[in-house]
């Protein structure tokens, strides 16, 4: 399936509203990972360039790699100005990037769009020997009761909503599948504020977000409304998140491609 469009007009929503990743895991990245100066990161699926951004403020060069002309359009306007950033038309599945060109591969909140099995043998073609694929999400604490009421309103004004994130519940068994081998995983914790104004704007940057002009739309907004309404607190609403990462090679013991 291509997934290529799914958030075509939802650049500047994405943008404006969706929250980068915890402070504890950028700096996993730096000190555990091995992310810094001399790290070349191809960062697939690189949306608006929220996970692009904090690697650049690493130190990192990134090669931020997206498919969606808008999403990537709003990415070099933003990013566009520092020389380690560069931009590239590309998918998951055929990066257009060089054989062996990079050190670490990220994926920030798309893996679970991806063809996983055609995305391994692109990491495999364009990351260096010991290079290690980091995927990661925001993802919210599905137990929390204002999430659950949140969802539900999803689930009855929107037809394409599965679930947050596309759908994912646990990633586990996908990622194991991807890697084949020893992975490293790590959960921070990153709850999200939001002013109601970010907070529907949270909702309207999703893939599953309705159009303007859908018969359902005014109501779809007015329960989302009421939904902060009930739980803010001077203003804002406190959304229950977890930044989840995935670290691993994708190499065997004797430096030969898994798989």
């Amino acid at each position: 399936m291509d997934n290529t469009n799914k958030f075509t007009g939802k650049s500047s929503a994405y943008a404006s509203s969706r929250p980068k990743y915890a402070e504890q895991f950028i700096q996993y990245l730096k000190n555990s990972a091995g992310l810094g100066l001399e790290s070349i990161v191809a960062d697939i699926g690189s949306g608006t360039g929220i996970l692009s951004s904090q690697l650049l403020d690493i130190g990192c060069t990134v090669i931020a790699v997206e498919p969606n002309d808008d999403m990537r359009n709003t990415a070099e306007k933003l990013l566009g100005g520092n020389e380690r950033f560069n931009s590239v038309k590309g998918s998951a599945e055929n990066t257009a990037l060089e054989d062996y060109s990079v050190n670490y591969i990220t994926v920030g909140q798309a893996f679970h769009w991806f063809d996983h099995k055609k995305f391994k043998a692109e990491c495999k073609r364009i990351l260096k020997p010991g290079g290690k694929v980091i995927l990661v999400w925001n993802s919210r604490v599905s137990s929390n009761k204002m999430i659950k009421e949140n969802a539900e309103i999803c689930q009855k004004y929107c037809p394409g909503f599965t679930g947050f994130s596309g759908g994912i519940k646990n990633m586990d068994s996908a990622v194991s599948n991807f890697f084949e081998t020893k992975y490293e995983k790590k959960v921070f914790q990153n709850d999200l504020k939001f002013t109601k104004e970010k907070f529907i704007q949270r909702l309207k940057s999703a893939s599953y977000m309705i159009p303007e002009d859908s018969p359902n739309y005014e109501a779809y907004i007015s329960a989302l409304e009421n939904l902060f309404d009930k739980y803010q607190k001077n203003g804002f609403i406190t959304m229950p998140n977890e930044t989840k990462s995935y670290a691993g090679e994708i190499w065997d013991l004797n430096n030969k491609k898994i798989g």
